[in-house]
Parts: C-alpha cells; structure tokens; sequence
C-alpha cells in the first residue's frame, strides 16, 4: 500500500483489509467533494449557501449556528479522548492536542470573530460536520493503535508542530483580514486586499492546508496522509469555485490573483 521509498516516512500499521478499505474511503470521500466542487455542485454554505436551497427544499440554519455545529463535535470529540485515552505517548498526546486546538480555535473564531450574513442548508452542515468529526476520531483512534508499533525511522513529530503552528496563525490571520472587510451592519462582500490576498483569493484555504500537513507529520499513519491530501483536494476546488464566484460578482476583480497557490493555480 506505501511505496517502498516512503516507509521510512509512516508507522508499518496492520496490513488489515478493513482498516486498508477505511482508509480508502475516507480518501475517496474527500476526492469526491473537491471534485463536485470544481464542477460547480457545492456544498451550501459562505457564498454557495443559497445555490438551489429554495429548489431543493434545504431547512436553512443561521450561519452562526451552523459553523458551530461543523466545529463542536470535534472539539468534544478532541477533549474527550483526553480522559478516554489518559495515558499515551508524546505523539498521541501531540495528536490529540493539535487535533483539538484546531478545531477550538475555530470554534472560537466563530464565537469572536467572523461576521455572518447568510444562512447553511443543513444538509451541507451535517455532512461537514460528520466529515470533520469522523476525521478527529479516526485520526486519534488510529494513532493510538500505533502505541507499541516502532516509530517511523524519519521522526517528522516536531516538524510536524512547527508547520502546524505556522498553518493555524497564518489561517487566523487572514481570517482577521477577512473580517474586517465589513463594518458594522455591511452585509455585503468586498475584494480583499493586503497580504496574499494580493496574490490568491483564499490564503486561509493555503494555511489550512498546511495545518493538515502540520498533523499529518504529528501523526505520521497512513491515514493522515491521506487526510492531507483528501483535505487539501476538496479545498482546491472550493477555492476554483470561489474565485469564479469573485470573478462573476466584481468587474473589477484582477485577473492576475489566482486561486489558491502563488501564480500557479
């Protein structure tokens, strides 16, 4: 399952068929949300929220509301695994950790510091919110399962918190900037400018990649390569997306600012 140049880099883990098909799946499920997002079939919420909601129906919960129930189950499950789980090795309890300082974060960023102006079909919301909460648990479930197993010959664990720390401050701070694009009662969108936001429309999506590539070096499993990669697949579609969306709403957009990578992409 791991070319033979890579083993050096990830946990020899059982090579049971169900656990080989979980990971699979799990893969194959981000791949099939990025995909439907460069197709245009997008999950309902930020600026796709109302993209056929009336025409399918979708009950619509406040955004507020919404992104807190994406968030919170994977907070509780984060936490949870702390007395579930008591005991564990520096890299599970790094896991764990980052795991729940990730997600609290944007728990709290919600809380505090976005600005909301719509709605999110629930359907969109559950189906995040199952993704990021059956991701949390797996992540950590399957890191302890490691517990025992000789540790990878190439450690990347303190690595991997450095590119963590680094992905959830430069996420937060383009939050910030995001944030204060609208003032008090603005409702509307604006172009936003300073930073790499002069360069790609969604520096955030960049940093929340690196975040996940900050855990998946925590964790060094197969699985959480593969959450990586799944993760940052679907956040390149919905960056195509958003750019498209800024492109059709603003004449004034430069043509010059690509999605999501520096002048590549």
């Amino acid at each position: 399952m791991i070319p033979e140049t890579l083993q050096n880099f990830v946990y020899q883990e059982s090579p049971s068929i169900y656990t080989k098909c979980f990971y699979v799946m799990n893969f194959l499920a981000l791949l099939y949300l990025g995909i439907s997002e460069f197709t245009g079939n997008h999950l309902q919420y930020s600026k796709f929220w109302n993209l056929g909601s009336k025409k399918s129906g979708g009950i619509l919960l406040r955004s507020k509301v919404g992104m807190l129930i994406l968030y919170t189950p994977s907070v509780l499950a984060g936490l949870s695994s702390f007395v579930l789980f008591p005991t564990a090795k520096i890299r599970v309890l790094m896991l764990k950790s980052a795991i729940t300082l990730h997600f609290l974060k944007r728990d709290l960023e919600v809380l505090f510091l976005h600005k909301f102006s719509g709605f999110m079909v629930l359907d969109s919301v559950i189906t995040i919110s199952a993704a990021y909460f059956a991701s949390a648990v797996s992540l950590i479930y399957f890191q302890h399962r490691t517990e025992g197993l000789s540790e990878p010959l190439i450690d990347l664990k303190y690595v991997g918190i450095l590119v963590f720390l680094g992905g959830i401050c430069g996420n937060f701070y383009y939050h910030l900037l995001l944030s204060r694009l609208r003032k008090k009662g603005d409702e509307g969108y604006k172009i936003p400018r300073g930073g790499l936001f002069n360069l790609v429309i969604c520096p955030h999506y960049l940093f929340e990649i690196v975040t996940f590539i900050g855990i998946s070096f925590i964790s060094q499993t197969t699985l959480s390569y593969f959450c990586a990669l799944g993760s940052a697949f679907y956040l390149l579609g919905r960056s195509y997306a958003t750019r498209n969306w800024y492109l059709s709403k603003f004449e004034d957009f430069p043509k010059n600012v690509k999605a999501l990578i520096p002048y590549v992409f």
